[in-house]
């Protein structure tokens, strides 16, 4: 481990934030980079032709399986199993690359596969010859093409025909998406918010207040879709932070609560005792 979690992001010198990848080459080529906890920084879709063993993406584990597709959202902590089978392609791609518009930002960051509302995504698929084969295969064609002028929009329209196929092939194998609603309005907004500022707000008023709505509002809004109060999402993206601190760096549970906002590193004892009943330093030894 190193003092902070490793963070890769895109590489430079590309014409687009946006490559495929053989996942056998680069995981072989790589492995002492991607078996060690990580934030990339940029979006993943694996296609694993054949895979096992067990991956890791912020403490929850996913099964590697044959004939399977896993979404994994940029910047969460992503550990692949060393001894692990990962052979197939992958699509890597950054917000830069997808959100042209407001419109392609709000349709990634609320998608069931890289939204926080949801766990990692992942579908089984029989064959390359179905719908979201052949459209993978089409993205891997332009992407080998010698780069002009239209490679940008006609790869960036694939992955977006891409990634809407993927959906209606998850509510077939039984997902159940978030209804549109206003009350999914204020919650995407709330979670956008709350990803950007948790570290320096903890407060239900500001979050509502910065909505333009009433805490009472933005109440039933978290408690009608997922169950939950704001303060408890709140509590629960603080505490994430804390445990991927924890687990993934050498920092000091002084320097931790530093970092997460807490004035003095007993207010932050206190409160990770409160919702993990342990301690910082105990829960890092038992890790």
């Amino acid at each position: 481990m190193s003092e902070n979690i490793k963070e890769y992001p895109f590489k430079h010198g590309l014409p687009l934030e946006f490559e495929i990848i053989d996942l056998s080459k680069v995981f072989e080529s790589k492995k002492n980079m991607m078996t060690v906890p990580h934030r990339a920084q940029f979006y993943h879709i694996l296609w694993l032709e054949k895979g096992e063993g067990t991956h890791f993406i912020d403490f929850n584990p996913v099964q590697v399986e044959d004939n399977s597709i896993l979404f994994i959202p940029h910047n969460c902590v992503n550990l692949f199993d060393k001894d692990g089978r990962y052979e197939g392609k992958s699509i890597i791609f950054t917000d830069s690359f997808f959100c042209k518009n407001e419109q392609d930002a709000q349709f990634l960051h609320a998608s069931e596969f890289y939204s926080e509302l949801y766990g990692t995504a992942s579908l089984k698929t029989d064959t390359k010859d179905s719908e979201l084969g052949i459209l993978f295969e089409a993205m891997e064609k332009e992407f080998a093409r010698d780069k002009d002028e239209m490679q940008y929009s006609i790869l960036h329209n694939l992955l977006h025909v891409f990634l809407l196929k993927a959906e209606r092939e998850m509510r077939r194998q039984g997902f159940n998406q978030l209804k549109p609603s206003i009350h999914l309005d204020h919650l995407l907004l709330f979670k956008s918010l709350l990803e950007s500022r948790f570290k320096e707000e903890r407060m239900v008023s500001k979050y509502a207040a910065e909505q333009g709505i009433s805490e009472k509002q933005l109440h039933k809004a978290t408690t009608t879709l997922l169950d939950k109060t704001p303060k408890q999402l709140i509590d629960e993206r603080v505490m994430l932070e804390a445990k991927r601190l924890l687990v993934h760096s050498h920092q000091s549970v002084k320097g931790i609560a530093y970092d997460l906002g807490f004035e003095e590193p007993t207010y932050f004892i206190k409160y990770f005792r409160k919702h993990a009943h342990t301690t910082p330093a105990e829960f890092r030894e038992n890790y």
